[in-house]
């Protein structure tokens, strides 16, 4: 069959189109790019010599089989709100909006203290126990909404228990946040959250003055409240000596960029 022909016969031209939807019928089919599977980031203060961590893990693997955990630490000293806000703090910066962070530092588990789901102007989200935690996340990323967990639905519902709120509300609602279902459902608004009395450091006439809030597990670090942005308000520059006073004792030390600027064992700011 001529070109010339199909353009002068209906049929021919009929045949030429069912050629052409046969030919886009097999065409390979545009694949989309595979989704990277959801993720929760979990911070504890249980420790790993006992099950508690797996347990919560096998909560959220029942609801979320593709989930992908990332464990920011289960070493948090127990109890100690303070710490676990700073993990928290220094944590979600290097997390994509839409990560769950499922954090149980709890020591008021079974009161009456409300366990709740935030969602921060970054777009995170945050499953955890309205005690504190928040509260250096929410001063620097902000807060989208606030929601108490009220859907038995998605807790283990009657069989929880009075001592272990991680395994059974906060671990399946984060599940049920990573996997996509609506937040808003978990239940209903709430206007602020508790917050921590953190004293912040202070510039004054004789320097800077602030408070040692952690060591550095097992390097001896010393860490504190001033930020870098008030100590460099000071004018000191790298190799400066600093006139430190810690705890009524006065130490002097240089201004080093790394550890390895001083000799071995030898204390210097960075």
């Amino acid at each position: 069959m001529s070109a010339s022909y199909a353009r002068k016969s209906p049929r021919a031209h009929g045949l030429w189109f069912l050629l052409v939807l046969l030919t886009a019928s097999f065409l390979p089919a545009q694949t989309a790019a595979p989704q990277p599977p959801p993720t929760v980031v979990f911070m504890t203060d249980f420790g790993v010599i006992d099950d508690s961590v797996a347990l919560c893990k096998g909560v959220m693997y029942g609801i979320a089989p593709n989930l992908r955990i990332v464990d920011l630490t289960h070493q948090v000293n127990a109890f100690s709100i303070a710490d676990g806000a700073r993990f928290l703090f220094g944590a979600t910066p290097y997390f994509p909006a839409g990560t769950v962070f499922v954090v149980v530092v709890d020591p008021g588990v079974g009161s009456s203290r409300k366990a709740v789901v935030v969602k921060s102007k970054r777009g995170q989200f945050f499953v955890l126990p309205d005690n504190g935690l928040m509260t250096m996340v929410e001063d620097r990323d902000g807060i989208d909404g606030i929601r108490e967990i009220t859907n038995s639905d998605w807790t283990i519902g009657a069989k929880i228990s009075s001592t272990f709120h991680g395994r059974d509300i906060f671990s399946p609602v984060g599940a049920h946040i990573a996997r996509g279902d609506d937040w808003t459902q978990v239940g209903p608004e709430m206007r602020g959250l508790v917050r921590l009395n953190l004293k912040p450091a202070e510039v004054g006439d004789k320097g800077l003055s602030g408070e040692v809030i952690a060591i550095d597990g097992p390097f001896g670090n010393l860490i504190t409240n001033i930020s870098a942005e008030d100590f460099l308000k000071l004018g000191y520059q790298r190799g400066d000596r600093l006139k430190v006073t810690i705890a009524g004792h006065e130490v002097e030390l240089p201004f080093a960029k790394t550890f390895s600027d001083v000799p071995l064992k030898q204390p210097c700011g960075v």
